[in-house]
């Protein structure tokens, strides 16, 4: 996408995805307009911008219809911090588990990564100019300045003419100077890491302590190193202080207040249907709905970066629904999910479709990987018509895991290809619908350990 996300419109943030994902018009409409309504939000005078509250969405739909994928893309065109989460990971406050709030601070080091790439794309070219230019400093040293007194009276035979700083500059580039030696200066960080315990188990946490003495003390001392090591490491010492100087935490907190999406997987796992209220292994269900509805409404969450208001962050939660519904959520947590949209089920026209149209296409993934090994692979078009019929069949037969079946058909139908390429594979491989009916077709109408494989 070369235009910039603020000017796009709903419509083409809608054709935006339609590259990436088949079907399900609904839920593309809605986030594509959830998305708009932030940029729009940011063109109103500042005391009316934060009476308007993002409008959070709850997607339903069975499994492999697109919902994360959705969410994942709408991130990425966006240049948003995005964090996908599992409600299921989530426990009540007093209950061994993550809390609610550590979705957050994943939030904010997305953030942090975000803007620190895209500080270290602006800084990068002047940053190689500045390695190139000292390396070539210490490759052609000016000369020493010496008083008039003091210099030699000339001869007859003069030094030859110094080359410039360009003209090494040009040399390095050239590679003509990789074996040569150079010594720089260097940060030798000290041992500062601590083990503490954690609900996962012991870890290592590291300490940024600069100011303080001993081995948290960051010393200097001189390296020699190949040119190419030089270049490298003074880069990195360039960016590591421009990126200081830029304010990198100050910047990824307000992005990801003002821009953060988070993506609530799984959150019809911690609704209980009225029926089975009480019933069965409900532990802290309804306590993490409870937990959720103050993050999701609007507060305050302290971070290693600082606090972070969760007022105008844009929550996306997603779920099957197929043994709850959304009435057995919590009625306060339903009133934080305003946009509802449900997902079709996918069907075989849909998968044929799913095959070839999206960028990144199954079979266009399976012909790249297959390229690496000098096999030119190919799909007739019946062979694709006949991938599409017994996808559909088997989640009928089986159990409806939607697209994310077709990964598991075609890992089964080039699973020869896969292995003996490129020993015994070569070339042109032509995969017609023959060789899908003999792999595929038999296994799914007639074995019995079909859904183990299939």
């Amino acid at each position: 996408m070369t235009l910039p996300i603020e000017a796009l419109t709903p419509a083409q943030i809608v054709a935006e995805l339609d590259r990436h994902i088949v079907g399900q018009a609904a839920a593309k409409r809605a986030v594509a307009v959830a998305l708009r309504n932030r940029y729009r939000r940011q063109q109103i005078p500042l005391p009316d911008r934060n009476d308007i509250l993002p409008k959070n969405i709850l997607m339903m739909g069975p499994t492999g219809v697109g919902k994360t994928e959705i969410a994942r893309r709408l991130a990425q065109l966006a240049r948003a911090p995005f964090v996908k989460v599992e409600a299921t990971k989530f426990t009540e406050v007093g209950y061994v588990g993550r809390d609610v709030e550590s979705m957050i601070r994943e939030l904010v080091a997305a953030a942090v990564r975000l803007v620190e790439q895209e500080k270290r794309d602006e800084f990068l070219p002047k940053a190689e100019q500045t390695a190139y230019e000292r390396v070539a400093d210490l490759l052609n040293p000016p000369p020493a300045y010496t008083a008039a007194w003091e210099q030699p009276a000339e001869t007859e035979s003069e030094d030859p003419p110094r080359p410039t700083r360009e003209e090494v500059i040009a040399e390095i580039k050239a590679g003509k100077h990789d074996t040569a030696k150079v010594s720089i200066e260097v940060d030798e960080a000290g041992t500062s890491f601590l083990q503490v315990f954690t609900p996962q188990g012991m870890e290592e946490m590291g300490l940024d302590l600069p100011g303080m003495g001993g081995p948290f003390n960051q010393r200097r001392g001189w390296r020699e190193m190949s040119v190419p090591d030089a270049l490298f490491t003074i880069i990195e010492q360039e960016m590591k202080s421009a990126l200081e100087r830029a304010g990198i935490h100050k910047i990824a907190v307000e992005r990801a207040e003002q821009t953060g999406i988070i993506f609530l997987d799984e959150i019809d796992k911690v609704a209980m249907p009225k029926e089975r209220a009480g019933a069965g292994p409900d532990v802290s269900r309804e306590g993490v709905q409870r937990d959720l509805l103050p993050i999701i409404e609007g507060s305050t969450v302290q971070t290693k970066f600082g606090p972070v208001s969760t007022d105008h962050i844009l929550f996306i939660a997603a779920g099957a629904f197929h043994m709850s519904r959304p009435s057995d959520l919590i009625p306060e947590l339903q009133g934080r999910l305003p946009i509802r949209v449900e997902l079709e089920s996918l069907g075989e026209d849909d998968f044929r479709r799913i095959l070839t149209e999206p960028k990144n296409a199954l079979t266009k993934q399976y012909t790249a990987l297959l390229g690496v090994d000098g096999v030119q692979l190919e799909f007739s078009s019946e062979a694709l018509d006949e991938l599409a019929y017994l996808a559909q069949e088997a989640n009928q037969k089986f159990e409806n895991i939607g697209a994310r079946r077709l990964h598991t058909v075609l890992e089964r139908l080039l699973e020869s290809e896969l292995f003996h390429a490129p020993d015994s594979v070569s070339g042109k491989v032509t995969i017609g619908v023959t060789e899908v009916r003999d792999r595929i077709g038999k296994l799914i109408r007639g074995a019995d350990d079909a859904p183990n494989v299939v």
